[in-house]
């Protein structure tokens, strides 16, 4: 899990390596995700990574991979540098009927004519923009999920919710357990375009997602540790790069 401070309060992202896969087919679901930092704007000079410039003072850069990121070059204006995140969508306003009826997000823009409208939660949060395509979602190979914290009280009546209006779940309401650390209810559902969403009884979360300040130690040991070359080597199959 990374990002620039703790998951109370800050957006994160989880990243999973997966042996035997040596790259993702990307599809249009994601579109990226936008960031102010004038920080990174200078790193990415530094290490001479790619950037294009798209707008005034806004970057686009890819990630291994292939996942867009847009860099504005300025001061964080809140105290997550993660601004939103835009995820494509059909038809506008069926999702909208989706994410703010159902799921009771608040519309902060919204343009008719550019198909687009920006969603959330908490005026200090990451926010969602979803951004209207012309045809079907493609997923791909390579679609992830996005992850939201409630009181766990409320997690049967949103289950119960969906089960009302004929909304996809792809988990029922669940307890995972994590070996040694809190045990967590959640439920997975999807929208109009089939974007995983996963709700988390936050009370649990809140102690499943301390930041471990041995992180990235344990990261750097695992990575260094990891044997994945051989593995790719053993079963005669070409390993990513770069």
């Amino acid at each position: 899990m990374v990002g620039f401070g703790p998951e109370d309060d800050h957006f994160v992202a989880e990243l999973t390596y997966n042996y035997g896969i040596g790259d993702y087919k990307l599809g249009n679901d994601f579109m990226g995700i936008t960031l102010a930092s004038s920080q990174a704007v200078s790193n990415a000079r530094k290490l001479e990574w790619p950037l294009t410039e798209v707008a005034e003072g806004v970057f686009e850069t890819e990630a291994p991979g292939g996942y867009k990121f847009y860099l504005q070059n300025c001061s964080l204006p809140q105290s997550d540098p993660v601004l939103k995140v835009t995820l494509a969508v059909s038809d506008l306003h069926k999702s909208l009927n989706y994410w703010c009826d159902l799921l009771g997000m608040k519309i902060y823009e919204k343009d008719e004519e550019k198909q687009r409208a920006l969603l959330g939660y908490a005026d200090n949060q990451c926010k969602l923009e979803l951004q209207g395509v012309k045809g079907a979602v493609d997923h791909a190979a390579a679609f992830g999920r996005i992850a939201f914290s409630c009181p766990q009280k409320e997690l049967p009546d949103l289950e119960d919710l969906m089960k009302r209006e004929n909304q996809k779940i792809l988990t029922p309401l669940v307890s995972l357990d994590t070996p040694g650390k809190a045990t967590v209810q959640v439920v997975i559902l999807a929208d109009p375009d089939g974007h995983e969403i996963c709700f988390v009884g936050d009370e649990a979360f809140r102690e499943l997602s301390k930041v471990d300040p041995q992180g990235s130690k344990l990261l750097d040991d695992a990575m260094a540790a990891d044997k994945s070359d051989e593995w790719f080597a053993k079963h005669n199959k070409p390993k990513a790069s770069g």
